[in-house]
């Protein structure tokens, strides 16, 4: 026998440690969730502290703050809405102090139980102890007499431990409340796990993900609600916060659950049509997720503005774009930093793109500064030719320091890769939006941002001479990337089979680029690691991103000959 749940999906964007906004959001969405008619209403993993916590875990003030106000959350809920059962992430912690993830069940003002997650929240904590929690078994519990499993973000990755036991329970619904940071193509993985796991368990799978940006991830939501079979019922906009509201059909009185809420299953009425939001293509999600990512580093820090050197290059141009789609050109300073090599088209296109998007725009010549320095201090070749470099990023910092300005840093991921920027030059800054992009991938993500205000009548944001002349930094006459590096598309390809896919020389080779490139290009990424040890954050796009996913020794004597 089948009968119908309204279940409520709430893609929001907590921030961490903000522990009485985030409360307030989640009641915000219990008030939407009991005016559309919702009997279930499930929110992200950790919603309440915000996500991921870090060594915030390990502060017993943080985690008893965090358990005094699950229980203030329980209270409003009873409050505003008792019918409704819901389910809140929080942070807990178990008998010994040790700190857990975990969801609360809430009906009637009261948290009937909680159910911790198989690993714990920290991994930058927790990395070598990711061992399932003693003594956690599978919540099931009946509401309207359907029998709902939870599950817990990565509990469904593998169809053990919680997945299993689930299965074995044999619920008529499992909702998983995620914390899933935004990857190029993760949501393809996660719309066929959602409908393997549901297939797999027998049963309509909620999976409920935040948005917004967190430091250097970025969570794009997506929920996803499949049925028995698999198929995908309903399926949330990526980026966008909102309750994802759906009718679900399933088994009534399916198993033996400890916690019964209520026995009676509803009465028949009119189901609301889900709907499945249009998925964005590659080049939509990358803008997408560098925009949050930049908007929320800003508001959530409270920064008032961005500063930026505009160079006329594609590289400051995209960052610009980004920077007026994220919290408007009004709050964009752009300063031209010309010195003697810099070439007319620079200036020139550097003004364009401050015309095109709106944004303040200065300019400040920097010859007179590099001159004065190098006469004081003898530098030749390499050493004087980062000397603009650093003059340009204590003119930015400086102008931050007396402005208020969050800096952005413009590299690429490219240039990161190979060692391609200046320590205290280009490097300096507080954000980086494009540092998990490839060149080419940045030039992609300047002809979309383009086509896209094209389609709707607007003046596009990148100069067209930024997006098609050849790339230079300019800190001597004629110089052009490529004097210093394989040209992008053989460079990222080369960077792609090493860094993303971990191949080593062996993979270099098995894709015949030559033994003396494929070296030197491994020994500029080797040698490199220390200076992105010290690049700004940024948004998390690729599955091996700097700093986040992939560290190296700075110190190591290995290399791909041994």
């Amino acid at each position: 026998m089948s009968s119908q749940l309204r279940v409520g999906l709430a893609q929001i964007n907590p921030t961490v440690g903000d522990l009485i906004n985030n409360r307030a959001l989640i009641l915000e969405y219990v008030e939407k969730a009991k005016a559309a008619g919702v009997h279930l209403l499930v929110f992200p993993e950790m919603v309440l502290t915000g996500y991921p916590v870090e060594d915030l875990a390990l502060r017993s003030t943080f985690r008893k703050a965090s358990r005094k106000a699950i229980a203030e959350v329980a209270d409003s809920i009873g409050e505003i809405a008792p019918d409704l059962a819901a389910i809140v992430g929080y942070l807990d912690e178990n008998q010994n102090g040790a700190p857990q993830n975990a969801v609360a069940l809430i009906h009637r003002g009261q948290i009937v139980a909680t159910y911790i997650k198989h690993h714990l929240p920290n991994y930058g904590v927790f990395d070598e102890f990711r061992n399932f929690v003693a003594g956690s078994k599978p919540l099931v519990f009946r509401l309207h007499g359907i029998d709902i499993g939870v599950a817990i973000c990565e509990d469904i990755w593998h169809f053990d431990g919680p997945v299993a036991e689930l299965a074995a329970r044999t619920p008529g619904l499992v909702v998983v409340p995620n914390g899933s940071p935004f990857e190029r193509n993760k949501d393809d993985r996660r719309a066929h796990l959602v409908s393997q796991r549901a297939r797999e368990i027998g049963a309509p799978l909620c999976y409920v993900n935040m948005t917004g940006g967190q430091d250097d991830l970025v969570f794009d939501g997506d929920s996803i609600i499949a049925d028995a079979s698999g198929s995908t019922i309903a399926r949330a906009p990526q980026f966008d916060d909102g309750l994802m509201v759906v009718d679900i059909d399933a088994k009534s009185h399916s198993s033996t659950p400890e916690i019964i809420l209520s026995e009676s299953t509803l009465p028949e009425y009119k189901k609301l049509i889900p709907g499945i939001a249009h998925r964005l293509d590659d080049a939509a999600e990358i803008w997408q997720a560098v925009v949050v990512g930049l908007r929320d580093y800003v508001e959530k820090n409270g920064f008032k503005s961005v500063l930026l050197g505009l160079s006329g290059g594609i590289d400051s141009a995209v960052v610009a774009a980004i920077a007026a789609d994220a919290i408007g050109p009004r709050r964009v300073y752009g300063v031209s930093l010309p010195s003697k090599y810099s070439s007319d088209h620079s200036l020139s296109d550097a003004e364009d793109s401050a015309e095109r998007i709106g944004l303040h725009y200065t300019v400040l010549p920097i010859q007179p500064m590099v001159n004065s320095f190098l006469s004081e201090v003898g530098l030749t070749g390499l050493a004087e030719e980062n000397v603009q470099a650093r003059v340009r990023g204590t003119t930015l910092m400086g102008l931050s320091n007396q402005d208020g300005h969050l800096v952005l840093a413009t590299g690429n991921k490219s240039e990161l890769a190979v060692g391609y920027s200046t320590l205290y030059g280009d490097a300096v800054g507080g954000y980086a939006p494009i540092k998990d992009l490839l060149k080419m991938e940045v030039w992609a993500i300047a002809k979309w941002r383009n086509a896209q205000a094209i389609r709707n009548g607007q003046i596009p944001p990148i100069p067209e001479n930024s997006i098609e002349k050849e790339p230079s930094a300019e800190l001597r006459p004629d110089q052009r990337d490529s004097d210093s590096l394989p040209d992008y598309p053989t460079l990222d390809r080369m960077l792609t089979i090493y860094i993303d896919e971990d191949r080593g020389l062996d993979g270099l080779l098995a894709a015949g680029f030559a033994p003396d490139l494929s070296m030197r290009t491994i020994r500029m990424v080797d040698r490199a690691e220390y200076k992105r040890r010290q690049y700004p954050p940024g948004p998390k796009i690729s599955a091996r991103a700097f700093g986040k996913d992939r560290r190296l020794p700075i110190t190591s004597h290995w290399t791909e000959t041994n």
